[in-house]
């Protein structure tokens, strides 16, 4: 029975562990995103085959209930023409003999609808049971669907929330990697460098100073020397 069948299939995917499947997957978003559209395609075919199922199911109580409604006309009949049959019998007895094979034959059409009327008890029965499964199994559909939008839902936030943090690490990391501390301590190595070389030059410029004044004042010495010497010969 095709009902059957899609029962089968109904209750494998209510039954199917969401978590199971996703650890199996690389892409969990994108397989969320295809088992959704996969299980609203499916609960819609679900729900056609409920709804013919259903309609099957009235189809039958209708013809049962019809069976039951002609079972008891024909009752009424055949009672009808028995009765008539007895009260014309003895006046008669021809016509009392018309009316009771009217009864015969209204007696044969009720029991023809009385079994008519069984054979629908199991047939309403099953397709009853049938349909209340159905039904059952795309409610815990609708429910996996439910769960499965959550599951997707929590994993976009999740990935943006990741993809987030990966682009503050890497700007973290680069900042590391750039350190810009390390360029403002190479330049102040530089200015140390500039200032120590300039502070050399103005040694050197002091020193060739020093040396100046010191032969400005041994000049100076020679003359002196130069003048006693002058005076010590001439006051001889």
């Amino acid at each position: 029975m095709a009902a059957q069948s899609i029962l089968g299939r109904i209750t494998q995917m209510a039954r199917a562990n969401i978590h199971a499947i996703l650890d199996d997957v690389e892409d969990p978003q994108q397989m969320l995103d295809q088992m959704v559209r996969d299980y609203t395609a499916n609960i819609s075919e679900a729900e056609n085959a409920v709804a013919q199922t259903i309609a099957n199911l009235r189809l039958l109580e209708a013809d049962s209930a019809e069976a039951t409604k002609n079972a008891a006309e024909w009752q009424t009949k055949a009672q009808a023409a028995s009765a008539k049959a007895d009260k014309v019998r003895a006046a008669n007895p021809a016509d009392a003999d018309k009316f009771d094979n009217l009864a015969r034959i209204a007696i044969g059409k009720q029991i023809a609808y009385e079994n008519d009327v069984k054979s629908f008890g199991p047939m309403i029965a099953e397709q009853t049971q049938v349909t209340d499964q159905l039904k059952q199994g795309v409610t815990q559909m609708r429910g996996k669907l439910d769960e499965l939008r959550r599951k997707r839902d929590e994993l976009v936030g999740r990935a943006k929330v990741t993809e987030a943090r990966g682009r503050v690490q890497a700007s973290v990391n680069s900042i590391n990697t750039l350190d810009p501390t390390t360029e403002i301590s190479r330049f102040e190595e530089m200015v140390r460098r500039e200032e120590a070389r300039l502070k050399g030059h103005e040694e050197l410029q002091a020193s060739s100073l020093d040396a100046q004044f010191e032969e400005l004042s041994a000049s100076s010495r020679d003359q002196e020397i130069e003048s006693r010497l002058a005076a010590m010969k001439s006051g001889r």
